[in-house]
């Protein structure tokens, strides 16, 4: 069973950085996009950043700020945030689209990671 672990959540003050990671684990698969979500309190899950391939995409309140990258052979997708704002506070969530072989067949697949919390406050 494919599971998304993420690490690297914390309390920062404003203007600090943090660095993100979350690692795929599980089955036989290959990586199709990984990347980060956020969510708050009373607030829709917003895309921070994807990478597909060699191509990222950002969300434009993070765009200049944050930069994601992918360690492939450790299958692991990493978000490096700096000049973090308040309104950066989130949960973060990481996302993979996965080809993965199941059932003797490759299938299509998201997975979500549980989150880790990204708090920014003096």
């Amino acid at each position: 069973q494919v599971q998304l672990v993420e690490s690297g959540g914390g309390l920062v003050q404003p203007g600090g950085s943090l660095r993100l990671s979350c690692a795929a684990s599980g089955g036989l698969f290959t990586i199709n996009t990984m990347g980060w979500y956020r969510q708050s309190p009373g607030k829709q899950r917003e895309l921070v950043a994807t990478m597909t391939g060699a191509l990222s995409n950002y969300g434009d309140s993070v765009k200049g700020r944050f930069t994601i990258s992918r360690d492939n052979a450790k299958k692991t997708v990493f978000l490096q945030m700096n000049s973090l704002k308040p309104e950066d506070t989130a949960v973060y969530y990481c996302n993979a689209n996965l080809r993965v072989f199941r059932g003797g067949s490759w299938y299509y697949s998201d997975y979500w990671g549980r989150g880790t919390q990204v708090t920014v406050s003096s």
